[in-house]
């Protein structure tokens, strides 16, 4: 397909505004039918896939919108704030739990046919709750927790620290983490989708993982600026990240990533790539950069298509729909998208 501008999927498949805000985060609900957007204001703006041009503001947090993510329920999400509110935002804004001038940095949700449990983060506290807000357990760490993350079968919760990170079981009877330590600070976790890897990205321009299995480390490094998100493929073969002028993908097969040199796409202009979020059902990542620019790169065959031009603030958001058809984004301007990308005849 030829792509006339830079701006032409936006301009033919896409809606957008200008939030006038900070945008801290973006996601979809569980059911793929909205896509939120939290501010810097303390607003979160949802937006419908299916009527785009309607734009719903809730001022969820007075102050900061710090965390969000979707709920453990099909449709809403949860939101964490600077006013020390866990707060769940659908068509009506609840809040579930406060926790006084603490901060609700980081939140979570895992849900299947068994479970349905939600995570936040405050201080040095993880907190985990049921659906309804009851507070299940309190995860105790050495200090202030910067990133937490199930695991695809939310039988275990993974939590970034300075010093490492620890690794939880939900249902356990007994709270006692595996420790995965390395010196220095970690500022987020991610875990792969078989549950055989944690990733942290460190204060320090690199990343480091633990092989479950045996507890082999993992050090990525190189990088010329802080690695602010990392996101696995689908099949978990690659792990995408920021923090270079291209997006950087770590091979996690073959015995890599130790020993192995990754592999870059979409670089080359001087930005810094700033965001990436991979494809929940293609070995595909969308990718945001320091200028404003967002392109979709293909992982399998290296092809790079433009979805945004530069010239609208630096992406600090980006998510997929859970159906991989749709693409959020927002920048630090508070210019925020959703982009169609579903098959057209």
């Amino acid at each position: 397909m030829s792509l006339p501008t830079p701006d032409f999927l936006l301009e033919t498949r896409g809606a957008h505004r200008e939030l006038d805000a900070f945008v801290v985060a973006t996601v979809f609900d569980r059911a793929g039918g909205t896509a939120a957007f939290a501010c810097g204001d303390g607003s979160v703006r949802l937006v419908g896939v299916a009527d785009r041009e309607e734009w719903r503001t809730v001022m969820a947090h007075d102050g900061s919108v710090l965390a969000l993510s979707s709920d453990c329920a099909r449709v809403g999400f949860l939101s964490g704030g600077d006013d020390g509110k866990l707060c769940r935002i659908g068509m009506e804004h609840t809040v579930l739990a406060g926790f006084g001038s603490k901060w609700v940095e980081r939140v979570a949700s895992f849900a299947d046919e068994k479970q349905r449990i939600l995570a936040c983060a405050v201080g040095k506290t993880v907190h985990v709750l049921g659906e309804n807000g009851a507070v299940l357990k309190r995860l105790e760490h050495p200090s202030t927790v910067t990133g937490i993350a199930f695991d695809a079968k939310g039988k275990r919760i993974a939590a970034s620290h300075y010093g490492g990170a620890s690794l939880w079981f939900v249902a356990s009877k007994t709270d006692n983490p595996r420790k995965l330590e390395w010196k220095g600070s970690h500022t987020g976790v991610a875990i792969d989708p078989a549950g055989e890897n944690v990733v942290t990205s460190m204060q320090e321009n690199s990343l480091h993982g633990w092989r479950l299995s045996d507890g082999q480390h993992m050090r990525m490094s190189g990088y010329p600026s802080k690695t602010q998100a990392m996101s696995f493929t689908k099949s978990g073969k690659w792990l995408a990240t920021s923090g270079a002028e291209s997006v950087v993908l770590w091979p996690f097969f073959g015995g890599g990533p130790m020993g192995k040199a990754p592999t870059e796409l979409a670089g080359g202009d001087s930005a810094t790539c700033s965001f990436v979020v991979c494809n929940p059902k293609h070995e595909a990542v969308a990718v945001g950069f320091s200028d404003g620019l967002v392109v979709l790169a293909d992982i399998t065959t290296s092809r790079i298509v433009p979805v945004v031009a530069p010239g609208r603030g630096a992406i600090s958001a980006m998510a997929w729909s859970p159906d991989g058809a749709f693409l959020a984004f927002g920048s630090e301007t508070g210019f925020a998208a959703v982009v169609d990308f579903t098959s057209r005849d």
